[in-house]
């Protein structure tokens, strides 16, 4: 078996619209060695231009053909060529940067640097096809220079001392380190008309940098958009002066990496253009025990109009009637919670973003997702919602003596399996009526016998 690099100058062909557009890769034009590609081969796949790089890699299975490429991809030249069939085993989420290979000596003979105009494919030796591999491990991996944990607090002098990149702005790029370091910070940003929000769906809106005029994708805003491209990772941190805490290594989302804004410039003044960055968690679970759960809680109001929902937004509580019913069952239990004693919490910048927790006076903490039902939505609502207590609770699991779970929900489910099944799972399946069930923690059915009609 042989191994291959296949080169793709994304002037000629555009391979980001073609994953866009949700195409299968099945096949790569080439223009050598022809008669040497077979099943079975290896390969990587090179993508050209300034942030250069392996962007995936898979196997050949077939030998070449010659014949007609799709032209919608191409930019030029759409002459019958020779092409070999493939599949992708991996499009990688951080490309392999060309600067981490050509450190490397054993890719010191590579064609792809000393002939990088030759036609595809470039055969690769096993000495280096075992150096794109490493570096791949890399990229699929944990940073071996990397060594906060989210949670951590740390000076942002001894920061960047310790990962490069200027101290003065709110989003940096570390050289030589592969990150992108990003800060966000409420008590300043708000008077830089910097509006960064968590969103119930758990991911998180970033306002780009520019504190005045329209914001240009240039600059950091540019680092954040190819960071996948420039094998950067998103490192997100709570605070922008003195003492900062790491939130966790955060990518863009796929399908909407972005959105327009309108927020007042620094100083105030007329309305301006600002760039929304939709940022979803790569591994931000916060565990050690010194980072407490929680903040007062902050009561949602239930008459604000929900804003429409991203296409890929899962969860229909976060739409439409849902939203309210689901905001005003959220703010009567927290109320209740209250009248019992407890102490009612939202989630805080470091914390999951459960609906609900409350603190009994000895530290043991309950954490709540809470769901509105409709006859048509019942089923999706309580799959939904299980899935969601149950990871937050698993989350919180580390920083609290004891992490228990109920789930909310507007009114009795029509099958009591919904109930039998949260309690096999150690979650307390609770609706209006039932409030003692929930505050109590019992994992017994609410309502059965056994409850005793409380």
């Amino acid at each position: 078996m042989s191994a291959w690099l296949l080169s793709c100058n994304p002037k000629k062909f555009d391979i980001e619209g073609h994953r866009r557009d949700g195409e299968v890769l099945s096949s790569w034009t080439i223009a050598r060695y022809v008669h040497d590609v077979a099943a079975g081969d290896e390969f990587v796949l090179w993508v050209g231009g300034l942030n250069a790089g392996v962007a995936a890699f898979g196997r050949f299975t077939g030998a070449a053909e010659y014949g007609q490429p799709d032209p919608r991809y191409w930019a030029e030249d759409q002459s019958p060529k020779h092409f070999v069939p493939l599949v992708v085993d991996k499009w990688l989420d951080l490309r392999v940067p060309k600067a981490r290979l050509t450190g490397d000596p054993r890719m010191g003979a590579a064609t792809i640097f000393r002939q990088p105009f030759a036609g595809s494919p470039h055969r690769l030796t096993t000495e280096e096809l075992q150096a794109v591999r490493d570096a791949i491990e890399v990229a699929e991996g944990e940073d071996p220079v990397w060594d906060l944990s989210p949670g951590d607090e740390i000076r942002r002098v001894e920061l960047h001392a310790r990962f490069g990149g200027s101290s003065q702005n709110g989003i940096v790029s570390c050289e030589p380190t592969d990150n992108i370091l990003i800060f966000t910070a409420a008590s300043s940003g708000h008077q830089h008309g910097y509006y960064d929000t968590w969103n119930e769906d758990g991911t998180f809106h970033y306002t780009g940098e520019g504190q005045t005029g329209d914001q240009r994708m240039a600059r950091g805003n540019k680092a954040i958009l190819e960071h996948r491209e420039t094998g950067k990772r998103l490192r997100l941190f709570n605070g922008a002066r003195g003492t900062v805490r790491y939130l966790g290594e955060w990518t863009l989302d796929a399908e909407e990496p972005y959105t327009k804004a309108e927020a007042p410039p620094s100083g105030g003044g007329d309305l301006r253009s600002v760039i929304l960055f939709h940022l979803v968690p790569v591994k931000a679970t916060i565990t050690a025990r010194d980072v407490e759960v929680g903040q007062d809680y902050v009561a949602p109001d239930e008459t604000l109009a929900p804003a429409p929902a991203a296409p890929s937004t899962p969860d229909p509580d976060l739409v439409g009637r849902n939203l309210s019913t689901h905001r005003k069952l959220q703010n009567l239990l927290a109320e209740e919670a209250q009248k019992r004693g407890f102490v009612a919490l939202s989630p805080d910048v470091s914390d999951p973003e459960f609906d609900l927790a409350w603190r009994d006076t000895e530290g043991r903490l309950t954490v709540c997702e809470v769901k509105s039902l409709t006859r048509a939505n019942e089923a999706r609502q309580l799959r939904t919602g299980l899935g969601q207590v149950l990871d937050y609770q698993d989350q919180l699991s580390g920083r609290a003596p004891e992490a228990s779970a109920v789930l909310w929900v507007e009114r009795e489910p029509s099958e009591e399996r919904w109930v039998k099944l949260c309690r096999r799972v150690g979650v307390t399946l609770a609706w209006p009526g039932e409030e003692k069930s929930a505050f109590r923690g019992d994992q017994t059915s609410p309502g059965s016998s056994a409850v005793g009609g409380v």
